[in-house]
């Protein structure tokens, strides 16, 4: 008598699941705390009059994370919203520091905006996006070489361009 197997009975072995790493963030002071799973879904540069204003910058850097893959860890409590009706957009920031969390928009239920600068370590992804570009401000710095400023380290600036006089004689 000999024994077989049956292969066909037998339950196929799934791999186990991987479970996403976390990117902690945090507020000015700490009061507000959060993670997201990496890596994060997209960022991006956000050039909109509204981040603008929201942020006091140039522009805004955002990452965007799934909702159900973004949780607050510390702070709750501590969190305000403003939310403009005309825009359909909401915006979350600390009430003790005053920095800005989270950006929403009801055109996008399923995701969650946050500021670049509050994660501690990479997201996973890099602004490869530019959001409102048409409404970049003309002061906003594009890259022009700098130069150190003489008697002050650490601060870098650019130089002017020299007018070069041109005499009356030269004009026609």
């Amino acid at each position: 008598m000999s024994l077989s197997h049956d292969t066909e009975t037998q339950p196929a072995k799934r791999k186990p699941v991987a479970t996403a790493k976390p990117v902690a963030g945090r507020c000015l002071c700490g009061a507000v705390q959060f993670e997201i799973d990496y890596p994060a879904r997209w960022a991006w540069h956000d050039h909109s009059g509204a981040s603008r204003q929201a942020h006091g910058a140039a522009y805004a850097t955002y990452v965007g994370s799934w909702r159900k893959r973004f949780r607050f860890t510390k702070g709750m409590a501590v969190i305000t919203r403003f939310e403009d009706r005309a825009a359909k957009t909401a915006r979350s920031f600390c009430a003790r520091c005053g920095t800005p969390l989270m950006y929403e928009r009801a055109r996008s239920p399923h995701m969650v905006n946050i500021p670049r600068a509050l994660f501690l370590s990479r997201t996973g992804r890099q602004p490869l996006y530019h959001i409102g570009i048409e409404e970049k401000q003309e002061w906003t710095y594009s890259g022009e070489p700098l130069v150190p400023l003489k008697g002050f380290p650490g601060v870098v600036w650019q130089r002017s361009k020299k007018n070069k006089r041109i005499d009356s004689e030269g004009l026609f």
